[in-house]
């Protein structure tokens, strides 16, 4: 997939504000400060399109950012940062489970994994609430350039493992680093699968 235009579309507190046009919907999220805006500058070609920042917990709304005119990028709030108060935090929870359990929309989900430390409790929920509401999903491993690859190729399998006590097939596995532009071809060309899916999808139901 060739990024032709990245826009900005809109930030919203919830998931019934959200754009009502229709485009399929792939969300990123991930724990506080894993670095989900420079993967999605580093994937749309755009410098600054996400507005990155060393203080985790930027991110408080949903963003939609529309690419090629086709398919919106939805950068989602991270979860697991506790430097905000309580009732912050529930706010911000609910609002993300609300967009998944409701928001019809939503095409794949990419979950954001630090490759430099082991699985953390934190994601491992995640990705199980996800799986269990049968929300499709990938994982995206980030800062691949900041370890020996030996430790990032073990976090994975300790990923893989623990994913295996409950899962009888493990989701899509990728590996990027922003900083590089490691995984970016990858990365799109499996949205532009699941995007053609989608249209073969419709045709055939048009035949039918």
């Amino acid at each position: 997939m060739t990024i032709k235009s990245a826009v900005f579309s809109i930030s919203s507190p919830s998931h019934a504000k959200c754009p009502t046009d229709g485009r399929p919907e792939f969300a990123f999220i991930g724990r506080s400060n894993v670095g989900k805006s420079s993967l999605i500058n580093m994937l749309t070609g755009v410098k600054g399109l996400a507005k990155t920042s060393g203080r985790p917990g930027k991110t408080q709304l949903i963003n939609h950012f529309l690419i090629n005119n086709q398919w919106y990028l939805v950068d989602l709030p991270g979860y697991g940062y506790a430097r905000t108060s309580k009732t912050s935090r529930d706010a911000w929870s609910n609002m993300i489970r609300q967009y998944f359990l409701q928001r019809r929309q939503l095409t794949n989900t990419y979950v954001l994994i630090d490759s430099r430390i082991p699985p953390q409790r934190i994601d491992l929920e995640f990705i199980h609430f996800l799986g269990t509401n049968g929300i499709p999903l990938s994982i995206v491993y980030t800062k691949t350039d900041k370890e020996k690859q030996r430790e990032v190729m073990g976090n994975i399998r300790l990923m893989k493992q623990e994913l295996l006590k409950e899962w009888e097939e493990l989701p899509p596995m990728l590996l990027t680093s922003s900083l590089t532009g490691y995984g970016r071809e990858a990365l799109l060309d499996h949205i532009d699968t699941i995007i053609q899916s989608l249209t073969t999808d419709e045709q055939e139901e048009t035949l039918q």
